[in-house]
């Protein structure tokens, strides 16, 4: 009889047993109200006490762009092809961005939210969402000023606008980018719970991405002896499919997009069951 009552009187059950696959949807959307308060504290945090406040989010961009511009293609004079070069390198910042803020943002969860996980139980997921969710806000952001962008150079610079059928596959696109930044962030995220050094090395490793895909440079630049090295990238044919959509260059092809779709959701399955597989352990390390 007591057993029953137990049953029936508790909401969630605590012990030593974990599992490859401890989450479901409808766990995370009962959470729903606690992922917007995360987002709303995220965004404060970074902007409240800024003298910019929330134009940072289009100032960092702008900044980053006079600086590629100047360096990549006046100094080291890399062609970006029929595209402007404002172009060209404010589309490959924007997707970079949102790589690159979504991919460190979680890779260092359980590190910064230890206090919290070991004392307040909510599914551990929700941290890594609200971070990909804060950085999607800043990519819309960012990816508006890159429209503007485009339209002045449209109406005053004279360049014919290019966007083509393929801008219905780019919101995909974009979702694969995101998918593989949370991916790679959930398995780092176990992975400098336990190996402080790794700390380091992933922030060496991800500028050392970068290089290795299109943001600074076209793809077609690269002589076919070297291609490889940057189509083992996933992320190569994503920047190329969206920059061919909105501006009408990009080298691609349709086994390259398959590739990259591939990789991305065996990365998710991946990271999501690591995640889960180690989180709660995690907890007596970090």
């Amino acid at each position: 009889m007591s057993e029953k009552i137990n049953k029936e009187h508790w909401d969630w059950e605590f012990g030593s047993h974990t599992t490859w696959w401890g989450w479901s949807a409808k766990e995370l959307w009962a959470y729903r109200n606690l992922l917007g308060r995360l987002v709303r504290r995220d965004f404060l945090l970074n902007y409240q006490q800024t003298i910019l406040g929330p134009l940072w989010i289009l100032f960092q961009p702008i900044l980053t762009l006079a600086t590629f511009v100047v360096v990549f293609n006046k100094l080291v004079g890399i062609d970006t092809g029929d595209i402007p070069p404002v172009l060209f390198y404010l589309s490959g910042i924007v997707l970079w961005n949102f790589f690159n803020d979504s991919f460190i943002g979680t890779a260092f969860t359980f590190r910064e939210n230890s206090e919290v996980f070991s004392k307040v139980y909510f599914p551990r997921l929700v941290m890594p969402l609200s971070v990909i969710s804060t950085n999607f806000f800043r990519f819309l952001m960012q990816f508006i000023l890159l429209l503007l962008v485009m339209v002045w150079f449209w109406v005053v610079e004279d360049v014919p606008v290019t966007i083509n059928k393929w801008v219905i596959v780019l919101p995909f696109s974009i979702l694969l980018i995101s998918v593989i930044g949370l991916s790679l962030g959930l398995i780092f995220s176990v992975l400098t719970a336990k190996y402080r050094d790794l700390v380091n090395l992933v922030h060496l490793g991800v500028r050392m991405l970068m290089f290795l895909t299109p943001v600074i440079y076209p793809l077609n630049i690269i002589p076919e002896n070297f291609r490889w090295l940057v189509l083992w990238n996933p992320l190569t044919p994503l920047f190329e499919l969206t920059r061919y959509s909105l501006l009408g260059h990009g080298t691609f092809t349709i086994p390259h997009l398959l590739y990259s779709t591939l990789v991305a959701v065996l990365l998710l399955l991946a990271s999501l069951m690591i995640f889960n597989k180690q989180g709660d352990k995690l907890i007596d390390v970090v």
